[in-house]
């Protein structure tokens, strides 16, 4: 378990400095601008977009590339809410309830609970990834004996 608490931290310490906070809110604002596109998901936003990664760092590249995909998942949900236009098959349901909300004139708490949808889902599982494979391997040892 200090083995997955020292990986942990030392991942923390290599994604939050000023750098790297930087490259990931260009590559979420950028995302969110090209997502907000209909037809354009996010592995188009991310094919589109590489090359602007090349000259970065290798970890400020990833990191950039990370934040262009999940801004372009929020782009997507915003189309969806406020005009009825899916931009990739994710979206799709965000069009049945954001759209009715935005017709009800309450857009403003659709595209809110679609952004703090879209923060949990982005901030919740590389935690919990880290710390599952114990549980795993339990699962194995007592399904194999």
């Amino acid at each position: 378990m200090t083995e997955i608490l020292s990986h942990l931290s030392l991942g923390f310490s290599v994604a939050l400095t000023p750098l790297s906070l930087f490259y990931c809110l260009a590559g979420v604002l950028i995302g969110t601008v090209i997502g907000v596109l209909p037809g354009i998901g996010p592995a188009a936003t991310i094919a589109m977009l590489l090359p602007a990664t090349f000259s970065l760092p290798p970890v400020q590249a990833l990191i950039m590339l990370a934040g262009i995909y999940y801004g372009a998942m929020y782009g997507g949900s915003t189309t969806s809410i406020l005009v009825n236009l899916p931009g990739e098959a994710a979206s799709v349901v965000t069009c049945l309830d954001g759209y009715a909300l935005a017709r009800q004139g309450r857009a403003g708490p659709a595209l809110s609970i679609a952004a703090l949808g879209s923060l949990l889902q982005g901030v919740s599982p590389p935690p919990l990834s880290c710390f599952l494979p114990p549980f795993g391997r339990i699962g194995i040892e007592i399904w194999f004996g």
